[in-house]
């Protein structure tokens, strides 16, 4: 089963802050370039118009667009990025160290209150590649807009590599508007 995933295109003022399934805004010139770019993707490699996207407006406002030029867009809590739970949306500096520290020292299993774990993430996307792959008899390519985080985790997941167990073992990310094709 072959996957086409997007990055979702910079938040607005995310700088600085833990941004995991905090709904923030995005440029919509930035939104209309991703859009664009999918459409001659899928335009180039003869694709059907089925586009799936997170419920967070950074993945979901590109879907609307693609669902205006004719696709069918479909909505995907999966496709979400990690949940930070309490930290989420908070500025990086004022999570206490301590909890920083623990969550590096344990990386695959540790959740901030409220949160989830990496392994919880990788969890839910095997699940939903999974169904994926059930309800797609016909073996076309799946095309979602995603976010960083889930987009590493799957990376990792196609080649193999188990949830990592400490933070220096995760991958840099990837970078926004940037394609990932991965192949399960």
């Amino acid at each position: 089963m072959m996957f086409h995933i997007w990055r979702h295109p910079k938040p607005i003022a995310a700088s600085g802050f833990c941004i995991g399934q905090t709904d923030i805004s995005v440029d919509k010139r930035k939104v209309k370039r991703l859009a664009n770019r999918i459409q001659r993707f899928v335009r180039l490699h003869q694709l059907p118009k089925v586009i799936w996207v997170s419920p967070l407006q950074r993945s979901l406002k590109v879907g609307e667009i693609l669902a205006q030029q004719g696709f069918q867009c479909n909505i995907a809590p999966a496709l979400s990025e990690i949940d930070f739970g309490k930290w989420d949306g908070q500025p990086w500096a004022q999570i206490p160290k301590q909890q920083i520290d623990d969550w590096c020292a344990n990386f695959a299993d540790f959740a901030p209150k409220d949160g989830e774990s990496l392994q919880q993430l990788f969890e839910r996307i095997e699940n939903w590649i999974n169904e994926m792959t059930r309800q797609n008899s016909s073996h076309r390519p799946i095309l979602a807009v995603g976010h960083a985080g889930w987009i590493n985790a799957a990376s990792m997941i196609v080649a193999g590599q188990e949830v990592p167990k400490i933070a220096a073992e995760w991958p840099r990310p990837v970078n926004y508007l940037e394609h990932r094709q991965l192949d399960f």
